[in-house]
């Protein structure tokens, strides 16, 4: 009689491993909860069959190297893995009954208590011993897509810290997966800007107040640690609609939103501003009134709900918990702020209002080679979306110089946040939008201060000693926004500058700002930039431009001038289609402004066309590409040859064809139909 295999049996396979590997238990791996203690506090709360209470229990767990291994396994090949549309489910009968679901589970709750920011997991199941399938991943948030699945199918990476390590390596994101994490994560954070969008619309909430509603939300959502205590942020289950006015759901955000701020945000001027700000949340009581869910969140919901319950618990679920896992440069506030700002000015185009993707952001930070110890600034910060891009590359520089998790990294991290930028900006909600928006990085929120730019004072930079500056400046401003960088250029005595602006600024209408740049700096690149960039947005039509600071523009050397039109999207009002390699475009654009014709590409270029470099003149208004971009108009013997060809071609297949027309227009006879 065949034996009836157990889950017992998939134990033993997974042991037998570990043996095989020569990993003995309770030193190298343990099983179920012989984990350790920080491990078991990193699982708490996400136990898949007992109380919330207790610690999750994967069934075997390695901690013999830097990054934890889950192990959850299932009797019965069907049981690997439970997924649709290629999606790796999350609810609770899929974490409970799928050894990679479960193990998937297990993982994002490490990274989702702080304790850990990668976990690998494995997912393990079959019928018997010699029928077993296994899948791993690397995960790198507590996001729902926050993972990449690695091509093992056996537990070798653990037999020693050299294959551990090769492991790490190969689990590491290339750039080209980095920018694909980043357009998938910008357009599922534009899908659930449209829902929440249409959610708040709705709820009568007008479109000023959804940026203070969002980012304040997100902000009562996060842990607030002070010494070894952690007070968890708020959740949607805190918000139970009580009447008494102590109690109310927006009260609880708001004084949740002040505590927190009382812990991150030392100056007080401003700590106040973004108080009195998310004071928006409460002053409604009616929107703490009890009533029936929308459809966008009913499927969260059980029962009725306030309407600040209804907008809290849709950023809980679709935003906050997704965050991690959405890729590093992206601008999450600004992505949500953009689709509020469709429903409230059209286009945009009333105040200048245009927001710069996160792969320009990316880019335009390269193109200034940001390292760990650049100082870097923005004065017109908007939604502080190149501070995150530049925080981003620091902090990976950082990691690189100094070992990932290192001592000296750490340190060297939390000094960028803290003193390595500098945002100022002007309009309040923008303000706190962007405050908010670093502090979600990991407070880089100390020197984003709300002011206007040209009154600010000298010190401040002679202090701050910015050798970078990134800008996207409102177009509606004077000489569309060209004395930006030209106060920002002036305020640095060494280092490099890049703004992308409406290209009319550099062919004649800041011509001012463009004579005073060139006595003072020097125009190193214009870049001209794709014509549908900021569609839906604003029809603009936009280049960048770099500079060098504090050296007068030399007329006798050339400047770059590069077409990037084609940087391999293709843009709707719908969706942001790839058409032409884009994430091999953008690394392409920064080693043709390094290298020029020299460049190693990866993407098809005619380099020939798309790079010049050449004079310019005294006059501010000549900056561009197409007034550079060269056309060879002489003949060339095999344009003629190719000419001819064509025409003799044409002629025998009219020949062939019966229907030759002589010059003057008289139909002849086909001299073939002789014969």
């Amino acid at each position: 009689m065949a034996k009836k295999y157990i889950e017992d049996d998939i134990n033993d396979f997974v042991k037998s491993e570990f043996t095989r590997l020569g990993l003995i238990k309770k030193q190298d791996y343990n099983s179920e909860s012989t984990m350790s203690d920080y491990l078991k506090d990193a699982l708490m709360g996400s136990s898949k069959t007992e109380s919330k209470a207790s610690f999750g229990r994967p069934d075997f767990s390695v901690e013999k190297y830097q990054i934890p291994v889950l192990i959850e396994d299932k009797l019965g090949i069907k049981k690997l893995i439970a997924d649709k549309d290629g999606i790796i489910k999350s609810d609770d009968k899929s974490v409970r009954d799928y050894a990679v679901n479960g193990a998937l589970h297990y993982a994002r709750a490490c990274i989702a208590s702080t304790k850990y920011k990668e976990v690998i997991a494995v997912g393990v199941a079959g019928d018997t011993p010699d029928n077993v399938e296994m899948q791993i991943y690397f995960v790198f948030g507590s996001g729902q897509n926050a993972y990449k699945q690695m091509p093992h199918n056996n537990l070798n990476f653990l037999q020693n810290q050299a294959a551990f390590n090769e492991f790490i390596k190969e689990a590491t994101l290339s750039d080209e997966e980095k920018h694909a994490i980043l357009i998938k994560s910008q357009a599922e954070l534009q899908k659930y800007s449209k829902s929440l969008n249409k959610l708040m619309h709705s709820l009568q909430i007008t479109a000023p107040q959804r940026v203070l509603y969002v980012s304040g939300m997100i902000l009562a959502m996060q842990d607030i640690q002070t010494g070894d205590k952690v007070s968890h942020g708020l959740t949607p289950d805190d918000l139970n609609g009580s009447p008494l006015e102590k109690y109310r759901d927006g009260i609880k955000i708001t004084d949740r939103i002040a505590a927190y701020l009382d812990t991150k945000v030392e100056d007080d001027y401003k700590r106040d501003l973004m108080i009195k700000s998310f004071k928006e949340i409460d002053k409604d009581k009616q929107r703490d009134t009890e009533r029936q869910p929308e459809k966008e969140v009913a499927k969260l919901i059980n029962g009725n709900a306030s309407i600040n319950k209804q907008i809290f618990t849709y950023i809980y679920e679709n935003i906050y918990t997704q965050i991690d896992g959405f890729g590093g440069h992206l601008d999450i506030m600004g992505e949500l702020y953009s689709e509020f700002l469709k429903y409230a000015l059209g286009d945009g185009k009333e105040l200048g209002i245009v927001l710069t993707p996160p792969y320009v952001t990316k880019m335009m930070s390269q193109l200034l080679e940001i390292g760990s110890d650049n100082r870097v600034m923005d004065l017109a910060t908007g939604s502080a979306a190149f501070l995150i891009s530049a925080m981003e590359m620091m902090i990976e520089d950082a990691n690189r110089k100094y070992t990932k998790e290192s001592s000296v990294a750490k340190d060297k991290i939390k000094e960028i946040k803290s003193q390595q930028l500098l945002g100022v900006e002007y309009n309040a909600e923008m303000f706190c939008l962007a405050a908010a928006n670093m502090i979600l990085r990991g407070d880089g929120s100390s020197h984003i201060l709300k002011d206007d730019t040209f009154k600010t004072d000298g010190k401040l930079y002679q202090d701050f000693q910015p050798d970078r500056i990134l800008l996207n400046p409102p177009f509606t401003h004077e000489e569309n926004g060209m004395p930006f960088i030209k106060f920002g250029l002036d305020q640095m005595k060494t280092g490099q500058g890049a703004i992308i602006i409406q290209d009319s600024a550099g062919s004649g209408k800041a011509v001012l700002s463009n004579q005073h740049i060139l006595k003072h700096h020097t125009l190193l690149a214009s870049i001209k930039m794709p014509t549908d960039l900021f569609q839906p947005m604003a029809g603009v039509q936009t280049s960048v431009y770099i500079f060098q600071v504090g050296k007068p523009h030399d007329f006798g050397k050339t400047v770059k001038f590069i077409d990037f039109r084609n940087d391999g999207y293709k843009r709707t009002g719908r969706a942001l289609q790839e058409i032409d390699n884009p994430s091999q475009r953008y690394d392409d654009i920064v080693q043709i402004y390094k290298n020029g014709l020299s460049a190693k590409i990866k993407a098809h270029w005619d380099l020939s066309a798309v790079y010049v470099e050449d004079y310019i003149n005294s006059s501010g208004a000549d900056w561009n590409f197409d007034q550079h971009q060269k056309t060879d108009t002489m003949p060339q013997l095999a344009d003629f040859k190719k000419t001819v060809a064509d025409y003799l071609s044409y002629e025998v297949n009219q020949i062939l064809s019966g229907s030759l027309t002589t010059s003057r227009g008289a139909e002849t006879e086909n001299p073939l139909g002789k014969y």
